[in-house]
């Protein structure tokens, strides 16, 4: 079963950099994952801590308000989800909800960080790619933010 989990994390985008000896030790922690269409992952809130590698599907991150749900983001095959489940008990900021089926490889939050602080040559190359996702999120959501907010979007009617 870890042989097929090492093939699959080795497709993803995610690991590219990685030594082959950090797969297998990623590969070890993997379990394989679906989602219905429109089923919910997690709740804002929630402690919950999984990280998902997504393969197939897209996930939407959203914000429950009174009345309404606002997507935030849309995650996408090869996208990384739940990057806080790193985060003991940090609680979830979105609700995720699968939009599509999806596959995903998922890795237990507490089992991940403590591979990470038992091996920390692993820990630091996966710490590392994590804040990469992390800024490039950060980078995304600003984009949006004044894509929404800019004088031009305004005068646009947006």
């Amino acid at each position: 079963m870890t042989q097929t989990l090492l093939q699959e994390l080795q497709k993803h985008p995610f690991v590219a950099e990685f030594k082959p000896e950090h797969l297998a030790t990623l590969a070890s922690l993997a379990s394989h994952v679906t989602f219905a269409a429109d089923q919910v992952i997690f709740k804002e809130g929630d402690d919950y801590s999984v990280f998902y590698l997504l393969g197939e599907g897209m996930v939407a991150l959203e914000l429950e308000q009174p009345g309404a749900v606002i997507r935030v983001q849309t995650l996408y095959r090869g996208d990384e989800l739940d990057w806080s489940a790193l985060l003991p008990h940090a609680g979830k900021h979105f609700q995720a909800r699968a939009l599509t089926p999806v596959t995903a490889l998922a890795f237990e939050g507490d089992e991940l960080l403590a591979t990470c602080k038992r091996d920390t040559e692993f820990g630091l190359a996966f710490m590392l790619r994590l804040m990469g996702v992390v800024s490039e999120r950060l980078r995304a959501t600003r984009l949006q933010l004044l894509d929404m907010y800019s004088p031009v979007a305004r005068r646009a009617g947006a």
